[in-house]
């Protein structure tokens, strides 16, 4: 058996790709290209808000033209992209688009990969290579694994070696993943295995399909795990990327990258990467710049915004007593809020004051 390495939550591997080891420094942005897909996976996680609707997002900003798609990559420092859907080749052009508008902003070294359930013909695969695509990582469905040697999947992934691009097949760790480990040894390709997760959207047909949690206290699915481990006998290349794994680095790595761009002075950054300030909401906005002023609060600790007040949470703690009691019958709510580091961020917690 290969060597390999182990950490905490359960991952493993005898093999990263380059995509992968940005992934772990939480220095790839995620560039949502569609949710358009011709496929219909049991497991599939996407939210309702983007699956089967065709939208782009990078992070979890809206990308309405090529400046919010920029912006995001210099919010976090991106040192390159991972593309992904939906099914990202039924919307070529655009990603050829994208493929080369990230090049061309910042460098060649900027490592782009890029995730399809289909396998293109050569000349698609001849278009990627020459817009810039460093990688690309083939989604067989299950149905097919056993017969992976003689699919269009054989082709495409020939023809993606030959054509200079690092080649890999990621699927989850289910049933029959060591029949995709063999066939990725032969191909002399890289294996990604993910542990297979509940989610609200796949949750329903998962169970249907027999599968449970892994405990209480995790979205695993239990025995998923145990699949990576009978595969990764068979290949040379492996690397099975846990639940915990998600949450617990690459998410969180990226999250802290985000928010060291864009903290302001007030801004407290947690362990987790997610921002906490105090609010002061409605009411009269005026009245509370004024106070704010005449007691006179830095400047660099809070900021007005439309209807509502953003200030250190520190500071907020400080003046809640006689701010609540000018303020409160106005209309003005008072609150420590912790949210993602993300423009109108997922809020994580709300403390009333």
């Amino acid at each position: 058996m290969e060597k390999f390495t182990e950490d905490e939550t359960g991952s493993f591997c005898s093999y990263l790709s380059e995509g992968c080891r940005l992934c772990q420094q939480g220095a790839k942005m995620v560039l949502f290209v569609t949710g358009l897909c011709p496929k219909s996976c049991f497991y599939c996680p996407l939210s309702d808000g983007r699956h089967g609707k065709d939208l782009v997002f990078a992070n979890e900003r809206p990308v309405k033209s090529d400046e919010d798609l920029l912006k995001e990559a210099e919010t976090m420092d991106a040192l390159g992209t991972g593309i992904t859907g939906g099914e990202p080749l039924l919307k070529l052009e655009r990603v050829l688009h994208y493929v080369r508008l990230l090049k061309s902003s910042f460098g060649k070294n900027h490592h782009i990969h890029l995730y399809t359930s289909l396998a293109p013909d050569r000349e698609t695969l001849e278009k990627l290579a020459e817009a810039g695509l460093d990688e690309i990582r083939f989604h067989p469905p299950q149905a097919v694994w056993e017969e992976l040697m003689h699919s269009p999947y054989a082709d495409a992934l020939r023809n993606a070696k030959d054509l200079g691009m690092e080649t890999g097949i990621e699927i989850p760790s289910l049933e029959g993943a060591e029949r995709v480990a063999t066939f990725a040894e032969e191909m002399g390709i890289f294996l990604n295995l993910n542990e297979l997760e509940f989610s609200d959207n796949n949750s329903e047909a998962l169970l249907e399909n027999g599968f449970s949690l892994e405990s209480d206290t995790s979205c695993a699915a239990a025995g998923s795990c145990t699949h990576a481990e009978t595969a990764f006998r068979v290949c040379k290349k492996v690397h099975f990327c846990s639940s915990t794994y998600k949450d617990a680095v690459q998410l969180r790595k990226r999250f802290q990258r985000i928010a060291k761009n864009i903290a302001r002075e007030f801004d407290e950054i947690t362990e987790d990467g997610t921002l906490i300030y105090g609010v002061i909401n409605g009411g009269n906005q005026e009245l509370a710049e004024e106070i704010l002023r005449e007691i006179e609060v830095p400047d660099e600790l809070f900021e007005v915004k439309n209807g509502k007040i953003e200030i250190a949470w520190w500071v907020l703690e400080d003046l809640k007593d006689g701010l609540k009691e000018e303020l409160e019958p106005l209309g003005t709510r008072i609150f420590i809020i912790e949210r993602h580091p993300f423009e109108d961020g997922l809020l994580v917690e709300l403390i009333p004051l």
